[in-house]
């Protein structure tokens, strides 16, 4: 009878069990299990997608991602800061009186049917683009109807500004930022960011930033892929004014860690101002103590001569290390003459072998070596499908978490949650490939139990993992500046810097 009594009990607790799964499909997994186990039931159900490739990659991350033995402890982030406006590309575009027509890129926006054209350009290819408007009172009035427009919100902004709000996120970190803030962002700002006097200013820099979905339809247009495209009339950080405070500050603050961005809102200024100002740049790296690591983090940006000023003038040289996207990394070689430079655009997913070419090519023609006096040692590589972390050896350590985490990071924000949620994401990189499109490479198989693969070339070493990419994105701004403040947190740099 004692038997029976306890086999009820049990049933009925099962049951009860039963219920708040069904009743509270929201209730944490580990709250779940720990009802069940307390049932001595035997064990819990296996959470969702836990046999799948997508769930057995997550879980071999959360092993490999570790916390370096040397951590950062002051980051320093300068110089572009705005304030985000994001909504629906296609609504705003309706909402300005525009019809879909024909797309056409255009390098400048000058007015309403240049933002159309261009607008249509990327969309129709699923790809993210940055340009400027040059009419200040067209573009205001486009702001003014943005900011009010039904559903419309208002995020931190600027890759800087974005970076330092990532970093902050660590409570065991100090985060110094430089650039335009006004009230608005300064209201955004993580409080443990900190903000010198010197950067505060009475009006904020506003960036509207146009999503949309992929498979999102307007008239014959069908975008492939979810993406975003940005504009701005925005002469602050198109001057980069708040670069000199920014390097003043750096004695106050002591930081281990300097992220820099900014150097592509500089190309709606003229050319003269631009060389001018790039020279400024490289004289106020050159400033930055020896031995505190300096990031560069690129943006989109469609003048050939800038970036090539960029790779030549010394910037690479006196920079440690790169983030940057597929889009970035083609216009860079077009722009140098690297390798795979006569390629127009990528189809699809970039070929691994080919971007490896590429991130081999600007390590070893302006990376730090016995016969260059160059700072630069590190890339990190993002896109959609995966990421790549490149560096010259002997000089960074941690390299697997750090790309993992970067990678983890990209499916965790892009879908808006705490972790990864194995059924809203998808493997999508390549499941073999060669490690190089113009030499003899190595033929990789990708396992997700072993999702971080690794591979060297001539003192350099790659270590390359797949993006679990979000099925349906919440938003994808920010995305390539988040991925490059997580893999940067997790990195450590080797203290002979």
């Amino acid at each position: 009878m004692a038997l029976w009594r306890g086999s009820a009990y049990a049933g009925f607790l099962a049951l009860a069990v039963g219920c708040v799964f069904l009743l509270e499909p929201q209730l944490p997994g580990s709250a779940l299990r720990s009802l069940w186990s307390s049932l001595q039931l035997g064990p819990a159900p296996a959470p969702l997608g836990s046999g799948s490739p997508e769930g057995r990659l997550a879980a071999a991350w959360d092993a490999l991602i570790v916390r370096p033995a040397r951590r950062w402890r002051r980051v320093a982030v300068g110089v572009n800061a705005c304030v985000d406006v994001v909504l629906s590309g296609v609504k705003l575009l309706q909402a300005l009186g525009l019809n879909p027509g024909h797309g056409k890129d255009h390098s400048v926006l000058h007015s309403r049917n240049d933002l159309e054209e261009t607008f249509i350009h990327f969309m129709g290819k699923g790809a993210a683009a940055e340009r400027f408007f040059s009419d200040k009172e067209t573009f205001h009035d486009i702001a003014r109807i943005a900011s009010e427009f039904p559903g419309a919100q208002h995020y931190v902004g600027g890759n800087a500004a974005l970076i330092g709000q990532k970093l902050a996120a660590n409570s065991d970190l100090k985060v110094l930022l430089c650039g335009p803030v006004g009230p608005k962002l300064h209201e955004l700002l993580d409080d443990n960011v900190f903000v010198p006097p010197e950067s505060l200013q009475e009006v904020d820099e506003f960036h509207l930033i146009l999503e949309y979905q992929a498979g999102e339809e307007w008239g014959q247009l069908k975008a492939p892929h979810a993406n975003r495209f940005i504009f701005s009339h925005d002469l602050s950080n198109g001057a980069m004014n708040m670069l000199e405070v920014f390097v003043s500050s750096l004695e106050e603050f002591q930081p281990d860690l300097v992220v820099l961005s900014g150097l592509h809102m500089m190309e709606g200024q003229s050319k003269e101002l631009q060389r001018k100002r790039l020279l400024e740049v490289v004289t106020s790296i050159s400033d930055i103590p020896t031995g505190i690591p300096v990031h560069l983090e690129l943006a989109s940006m469609t003048n050939r001569e800038l970036m090539s000023s960029i790779v030549h003038q010394q910037v690479f040289p006196a920079v440690t290390s790169l983030g940057l996207n597929e889009q970035e990394l083609l216009f860079l070689s077009q722009s140098a003459s690297g390798p795979h430079s006569s390629l127009s655009s990528w189809n699809g997913v970039p070929v691994v072998g080919m971007v490896s070419d590429i991130l081999f090519w600007i390590l070893k023609e302006h990376g730090r070596s016995k016969s260059r006096a160059s700072d630069l040692t590190r890339i990190h590589f993002h896109t959609l499908a995966y990421h790549i972390l490149a560096t010259v050896d002997g000089h960074w350590a941690n390299q697997l978490a750090a790309v993992a985490a970067g990678a983890r990071m990209a499916g965790t924000q892009a879908c808006a949650t705490e972790t990864i949620n194995a059924s809203r994401v998808s493997l999508r990189a390549p499941r073999e490939f060669m490690t190089s499109h113009s030499e003899a490479g190595s033929r990789i198989v990708v396992n997700p139990n072993k999702p971080v693969v690794e591979w060297h070339r001539e003192g350099i070493s790659f270590h390359f993992t797949p993006v679990l990419v979000c099925k349906d994105p919440i938003r994808t701004v920010g995305l390539g500046d988040a991925i490059s403040a997580e893999g940067l947190f997790y990195s450590e740099v080797h203290p002979h810097y």
